[in-house]
């Protein structure tokens, strides 16, 4: 996937093969001053064998640098399974640990009205103070449970045709998304 996802051309014959297409495609991009990096999102899915063979990977130098920068991203468990005796050499290659931690709920505010205003939205389109609170209280701060409640609540503003996004939108959109009974 990373070799497909990368462009590069290749004859799938063996496991050597495709790491060979990969180092000279990394080298060729290394002499040209470009840096190549990959970033593997929801790695707690990936199996200790398929982190292995990104750790493999990580292998591929030239004697001045590394030719491949690796970024794994995942939900807290792929913290826990990188603990595992057999990835101890993947955990050992690894430079940086970061973990998000969930927002303050004086934060929650700035971070909807940020994303708002990235995406481009309406000036007019506004979450009320005590919506930001219900969207504190079900997703403890969690930033990726938040964009899924704002999604809802933008959605079923929508079709109210409503720029103000009130609690009980938001009441409305956890119970949905978070099967919660109110």
């Amino acid at each position: 996937m990373i070799i497909n996802d990368l462009g590069i051309s290749y004859v799938k014959k063996t496991k050597l093969d495709l790491v060979g297409a990969i180092s000279l495609f990394l080298i060729e991009e290394s002499a040209q001053g470009n840096n190549v990096v990959v970033i593997i999102d929801e790695c707690q899915n990936l199996s200790v064998r398929q982190l292995e063979q990104i750790r493999l990977l990580s292998n591929l130098e030239t004697e001045k640098e590394k030719l491949l920068q690796i970024i794994l991203v995942g939900q807290p468990e792929l913290g826990e399974k990188l603990k595992s005796p057999p990835l101890r050499q993947l955990t050992q290659r690894v430079s940086v640990h970061y973990h998000i931690l969930p927002l303050q709920k004086e934060e929650v505010e700035q971070y909807i009205n940020h994303r708002l205003k990235i995406a481009g939205a309406d000036p007019k389109l506004h979450f009320t103070p005590q919506a930001i609170e219900a969207i504190y209280d079900f997703s403890k701060g969690t930033p990726r449970v938040i964009n899924i409640i704002c999604d809802r609540a933008l959605l079923a503003g929508f079709t109210r045709d409503t720029f103000t996004i009130d609690p009980t939108l938001i009441q409305e959109s956890a119970r949905e998304i978070l099967a919660i009974r109110l």
